[in-house]
């Protein structure tokens, strides 16, 4: 694939991660960009960060570049990297055994910047708060990888072979 594609394929599904975020932000961390990554790092490998980044960007853009900016830089990064090192797996049950373990880390990981910023007792608080939103997106992130791991990755498939 040119680079010309590879940047355009990335910008488009950068959009679509926006777009989907956005779509289905009133559900409480219900969402697809989970899927959406773990399918692109293990269909695209090391170019999907280029749509990763760019959802940030976008994200920021949108939203606005608060403390939970920082989060995106290096949360999504590291749901690539488990995809990237699990790979070869396309288990369905396994992504969403996988992607439901990563919501319920969420708050964990989110809660890094705020424990920095405002000390250990800051970055306790935010997590504890925030564990019925991480059972919700740990729930949400099993069924949606459940259902949609498969066809998302046949279709990135088809795209990458046709591009």
């Amino acid at each position: 694939m040119s680079k010309a594609k590879e940047i355009a394929f990335a910008a488009l599904m950068a959009a679509v991660m926006f777009t989907a975020q956005v779509a289905l932000s009133f559900l409480p961390n219900i969402e697809l960009v989970s899927i959406l990554v773990i399918v692109s790092a293990i269909v695209f490998g090391k170019w999907s960060l280029m749509s990763i980044y760019g959802f940030v960007l976008l994200e920021g853009l949108f939203y606005g570049f608060g403390i939970w900016w920082f989060n995106y830089c290096y949360i999504w990064a590291i749901l690539y990297i488990i995809a990237r090192i699990f790979h070869r797996i396309e288990n369905p049950v396994i992504w969403a055994i996988i992607s439901g373990a990563y919501g319920l880390s969420y708050g964990l990981l989110c809660a890094i910047p705020y424990g920095i910023a405002g000390g250990l007792y800051a970055g306790i608080s935010y997590w504890i708060s925030g564990i019925p939103f991480d059972l919700l997106h740990c729930a949400g992130n099993f069924a949606v990888a459940l259902v949609l791991f498969r066809p998302l990755s046949h279709a990135c498939r088809y795209i990458q072979r046709h591009i």
